[in-house]
């Protein structure tokens, strides 16, 4: 899982130099912000998975479930505070970062380890 966290890290940081090329320091930013409120959900949600996976008597498919609730939460929050807090946000970079960071951990099954 945290391999995929990677590729997405990796995917956002390629978006955001691409973006930064063609709109500027403003593209590269609203592309980081929008990689960014999709890789970090994912992290906090692999950590909790890691930290449950073994502990006797937690309910696995439960702590998956109720997880991926927060993480969409989360996602949709951090989009939220991205979209207010920074006022000179380029929307299409925003999108482009949070689709690619969000199809990159699709890569984690055709990379062999």
């Amino acid at each position: 899982m945290f391999r995929a966290i990677l590729l997405q890290v990796g995917a956002t940081l390629i978006t955001a130099v691409l973006a930064g090329l063609l709109v500027g320091t403003r593209g590269a930013v609203s592309a980081v912000l929008g990689g960014a409120a999709c890789t970090l959900p994912n992290f906090l949600f692999a950590l909790r998975l890691r930290s449950v996976h073994n502990r006797p008597g937690a309910s696995y498919p439960a702590n998956f479930f109720l997880g991926e609730f927060v993480k969409i939460a989360a996602t949709i929050g951090l989009l939220a505070v991205a979209v207010m807090g920074y006022a000179d946000l380029h929307w299409p970079s925003l999108l482009i970062g949070l689709a690619v960071a969000l199809q990159a951990s699709f890569l984690a099954f055709w990379k062999k380890s």
